[in-house]
């Protein structure tokens, strides 16, 4: 255990930012349950948060919802912020010591084999991917993290033999940079631009995620995309690489089929569609090589079997000849081109939501090529519409609608829809403005759908 832990019992201790996701409650648990007095402040108010204050009932918290006041950072002996809250949030200035779920977790945690799995797509599918095959071996294994599983309110349970599996975003990067931690297995999957609203440039996003092996130790492993220049440069002295153009000692991407150390694993029948995710498999392959006798097939049977995770090109329904896709998790333009290229036959897209400043000129260029109608929806629209239509209205192969509501798109789309077609929700942009998170903005789809 780290000599830097705080000592909770009896302190006084603000988490800042309860989160639509939840994402405060199980640090929240475990300051009460370590003796602390927990203030929870967050700027929305208790209706938005129903969900996160009623998993919270019964537990002796103080809130304060829909404002900060500087009470609760000053009188403070600790301040938990969640990752979502930008680096120059004033309220930040007036705490006495600052830490974060993660932080606290990566300090306490007393497993000798953490892996942890970061890129700018592609995270949750491999953490559960790495996950579920290391569960066929002989050792215990946690997975948390970004995914939105809290592993402090089980730190007691976890034991220096076991293996803990963790999905790490920039945020949470950035904060565990500060105190110099990097897990023992570093997986990177792929970067693209993403986060520019709060990371300010593209180079400060790559130095955040170049975190995640910054502070490995010369026995740790890095488990590196070949077939991507930014992450090549993530390189360390143990590096293992998978993609198509990985050398032989790593998992090599072959037509549905992974080659790792002369194996072949036939991932034919797989259920998880497109090339993306095919990535997606060579680089949980590649984390769990070698990991423990028969790793081969439980790699395969794994990458097989596994379905997928919702909202992540999830078959909603097919009626009247038309299949319904949730790919909600698509806040960013490269999930959305991923989407296009995996899906076949003619595509009615549903585009749009909050800007995060990000380019949709690539996107507008697929769009053209690849979809027969767009609905165009939210804060985004006239950007969007300015990147399908770079000649002006006649400048667009694929229909251009708009929308003044998520419902309303939906039911554009719906009618646009013809037998063959796949009516497809991969925004390529965040859910704020119009929906609590990605997930809200799933669930309201696959409800409308389903509803018709």
């Amino acid at each position: 255990m780290r000599t830097d832990v705080p000592d909770l019992h009896g302190a006084r201790v603000t988490v800042m930012g309860l989160g639509l996701f939840g994402a405060g409650v199980g640090v929240t648990k475990f300051l009460c349950r370590a003796g602390a007095h927990v203030t929870v402040t967050d700027l929305n108010d208790a209706e938005r948060l129903r969900e996160s204050v009623s998993e919270l009932s019964g537990w002796p918290v103080e809130f304060q919802l829909g404002q900060h006041r500087e009470e609760d950072f000053q009188s403070a002996d600790l301040v938990v912020v969640s990752p979502a809250v930008p680096e120059d949030s004033p309220w930040l200035d007036f705490a006495r010591e600052l830490d974060t779920e993660m932080n606290l977790f990566a300090k306490l945690c007393p497993a000798r084999t953490v892996y942890g799995i970061t890129g700018s797509n592609g995270k949750t599918t491999t953490t559960t991917l790495v996950g579920e095959i290391l569960r066929r071996g002989p050792r215990r294994v946690w997975v948390g993290g970004n995914l939105g599983v809290s592993l402090l309110e089980v730190i007691d349970e976890i034991s220096p033999d076991d293996i803990v599996v963790l999905e790490l975003s920039s945020f949470q990067l950035q904060h565990l940079d500060s105190i110099g931690w990097s897990p023992q297995v570093s997986v990177v999957l792929n970067i693209t631009p993403n986060h520019l609203d709060r990371h300010g440039s593209a180079e400060r996003y790559v130095e955040a995620k170049r975190a995640i092996v910054r502070h490995q130790g010369e026995h740790d492993l890095r488990i590196l995309n070949a077939d991507d220049p930014t992450v090549r440069t993530f390189a360390g002295a143990r590096t293992r690489w998978f993609g198509h153009d990985a050398l032989r000692e790593g998992t090599r991407v072959l037509p549905e089929r992974l080659e790792h150390g002369g194996r072949v694993l036939d991932v034919r029948g797989r259920r998880l569609p497109g090339v993306f995710n095919l990535h997606n498999m060579a680089a949980a392959t590649a984390a769990v090589a070698e990991a423990f006798p028969g790793w081969t097939k439980a790699a395969e049977d794994v990458l097989v079997s596994f379905a997928g995770v919702e909202h992540r090109l999830e078959l909603v329904a097919e009626s009247g000849g038309v299949a319904y896709y949730d790919d909600s998790i698509a806040t960013t333009p490269e999930r959305t081109l991923a989407a296009l290229d995996t899906l076949s036959g003619p595509i009615v897209l549903l585009l749009g939501g909050y800007d995060k400043g990000l380019s949709f000129a690539e996107l507008g260029a697929k769009v053209r090529e690849r979809c027969r109608e767009v609905v165009l929806f939210g804060q985004t629209a006239d950007a969007l519409e300015e990147a399908i239509r770079p000649g002006g209205a006649g400048g667009a192969d694929a229909s251009v609608r708009r929308a003044t509501s998520f419902e309303e798109a939906v039911a554009m789309a719906r009618t646009a829809a013809r037998p063959g077609d796949n009516v497809l929700l991969s925004p390529a942009c965040a859910s704020y403005g119009m929906f609590r998170n990605f997930t809200e903005r799933g669930r309201r789809f696959k409800e409308l759908v389903r509803a018709a």
